[in-house]
């Protein structure tokens, strides 16, 4: 996302680190990210922060993997940093990632996680735009049953006036069956731009499984959101409801995404 250089008071300053380091903790998730990414890098030579924040009241009630997080009433999120490098290339990195809270276990944070993003210069500028992810992760087991994994995240979409349509075909891999084992789980988004500062959006969340034979639908996993942005000169602010609408999703979450630039040129 793009911000505006600004200089605000002292207040301002105040209230902006408390939007983001007390409301992870107040605004209580299930996975550390849940977000379509839209090809917004940031600018050359600045540094942006943002936080991801999750809250499932009603989810799961069973780790998906023996020893794993469950879900139901669980809080994850995760502190990204990204540098702008280019104007087509922004790096990333997720640390710490974390669950304040789950279900037997309390708190926890799991390791880290790496991401190149590579982009359409100017993406937002376009009728057409597109880039690709790739983002390497190191867990721990309660976190994921493998200690490496990694996401390959394609993404096209459309700026058609005030409305955007966004599509990533994520695949997700931990290193073994080769090809036909990567697991799809795409991500859309249809947004609606009222102006510069105000956006709602559909998004939709799935997992089919692995690509050599999907799940039964039943136990796939697919949510919808309502979405809502909000972008001002000190802060990005994202928050959404999402619905499960399968067996093997949740049947809620909360999302809430505080996002700034930290210095701008």
């Amino acid at each position: 996302m793009e911000f505006r250089s600004i200089d605000p008071c002292c207040r301002s300053r105040a209230a902006l680190l408390f939007v983001l380091f007390a409301v992870p903790v107040v605004a209580v998730a299930q996975t550390d990210e849940i977000q379509v990414y839209d090809a917004a890098i940031a600018d050359h030579g600045v540094f942006n922060l943002m936080i991801h924040t999750n809250f499932t009241p009603i989810g799961r009630k069973t780790a998906v993997y023996p020893g794993g997080i469950i879900p139901n009433d669980s809080v994850n999120g995760a502190v990204e940093w990204a540098y702008g490098v280019t104007d087509w290339f922004e790096q990333g990195l997720y640390m710490p990632v974390w669950s304040p809270y789950s279900e037997g276990r309390g708190g926890s944070l799991n390791g880290f996680k790496i991401r190149e993003l590579f982009v359409r210069p100017h993406a937002k500028d376009h009728l057409f735009f597109y880039g690709v992810n790739f983002e390497f992760s190191v867990n721990y087991h309660y976190w994921e049953p493998k200690r490496f994994t990694s996401e390959v995240r394609p993404i096209v979409g459309l700026h058609l006036h005030k409305v955007d349509f966004i599509f990533n075909p994520i695949v997700d891999t931990d290193y073994t069956g080769g090809f036909r084992n990567l697991e799809f789980v795409p991500a859309t988004r249809v947004a609606y731009n009222f102006n510069n500062t105000w956006t709602v959006a559909a998004e939709e969340y799935s997992d089919f499984g692995p690509l050599r034979r999907f799940d039964p639908v039943s136990d796939q996993f697919h949510e919808v959101w309502a979405v809502v942005d909000h972008n001002s000169k000190i802060v990005n602010i994202e928050a959404g409801v999402g619905v499960g609408v399968t067996g093997g999703a949740d049947r809620l979450t909360l999302k809430l995404m505080v996002s700034r630039d930290l210095n701008s040129k």
